[in-house]
């Protein structure tokens, strides 16, 4: 018996030609397809198992502050969400992901269907994401559901958009918080769009 599931175990972590199994998502989704502004983009995770995470996206230590590490909830009212979920958000044409990095680290790279909005102009831009103008700010009972990432744990970009978001009249509920951002999204090898991968 012992032997019969450990024959089984070493079967399902090869492929029919000897080489190692694929690299899935999860075990029934091997990749997602997202629009673009530049048309689909196939967002898989990379296929190396000896790929590792270089440069900048490696550290682990940056100063705080500037660089501490963020709440898991940045405003009440706002759903803290991992990457399956941002995969499910990035799939549905009426949420508008935001990469709200500021546009160097926007042009080295980011997630498939991101939009760059700088957490220093999110509050301008608000028209973008449904809201109107009106005498007293912004009318944003209209407004699409977001989500907005920057850079990991340790960035407060995006934490500072979502609070000046709703302290604008942003429905906190419409509002989806990607955590982990570009640094887990890398490490866990998932496909980057633009810059350097």
């Amino acid at each position: 018996m012992r032997y019969a599931f450990a024959l089984a175990a070493a079967l399902a972590a090869t492929t029919a030609l000897g080489e190692e199994a694929p690299v899935n998502i999860t075990p029934e989704m091997w990749s997602v397809t997202v629009e673009t502004r530049s048309g689909p983009v196939e967002i898989r995770r990379a296929q190396d198992p000896q790929n590792k995470l270089e440069g900048d996206w490696a550290r682990t230590s940056r100063p705080c502050p500037e660089f501490c590490i963020q709440p898991n909830q940045p405003a009440p009212g706002v759903t803290t969400i991992g990457e399956l979920e941002l995969l499910d958000l990035l799939q549905d044409p009426e949420v508008i992901v935001v990469d709200s990095r500021t546009p160097d680290w926007y042009a080295g790279g980011t997630i498939p269907g991101a939009v760059n909005i700088p957490y220093t102009e999110a509050v301008d831009r608000l028209g973008e994401l449904g809201c109107e103008i009106d005498f007293d700010g912004w009318n944003c009972e209209e407004a699409q559901p977001v989500a907005l990432f920057c850079n990991g744990l340790w960035c407060g970009q995006s934490p500072a958009a979502i609070r000046r978001m709703i302290e604008a009249g942003f429905p906190a509920e419409r509002i989806h918080y990607y955590r982990g951002g570009m640094q887990t999204w890398r490490l866990l090898g998932l496909t980057v769009a633009g810059g350097e991968s």
